[in-house]
């Protein structure tokens, strides 16, 4: 049987911290929950995995998408080749659409990872 899971990781910074890992953290046991809850469903899903757990922003850059009463938090993260995908870190959301500032943080960990050739 072929591999159809994909392989998730957590971007680091230079400083060996992982943003995502430090947010996914701080979360109460149930947002935690969920969200390993959907970052489960992105592994076995991937880029089939669309609304309401997941939704492309902008430029390669998703986000999984986690409600806990009134309570919502993100997750942003991008694919590789090879069925990987790279979280690069979360957010709790106070206002109706992403903020383009988190975007943007998204595609700058995607630019020093890929600048990095680890993949």
């Amino acid at each position: 049987m072929l591999k159809s899971e994909f392989d998730i990781d957590f971007y680091d910074k230079n400083d060996g911290t992982k943003p995502v890992e430090d947010f996914i953290a701080e979360l109460p046991l149930k947002m935690r929950a969920k969200i390993a809850r959907a970052i489960g469903m992105l592994k076995a899903n991937g880029p089939k995995l669309r609304e309401p757990y997941s939704k492309h922003l902008d430029d390669g850059i998703f986000e999984i998408r986690v409600q806990a009463g009134s309570d919502i938090s993100r997750v942003l993260y991008f694919f590789m080749v090879g069925k990987k995908v790279i979280l690069t870190h979360g957010f709790i959301k106070k206002t109706k659409k992403t903020p383009p500032s988190e975007i943007i943080r998204a595609k700058k960990y995607r630019t020093e990872y890929l600048s990095r050739g680890a993949y």
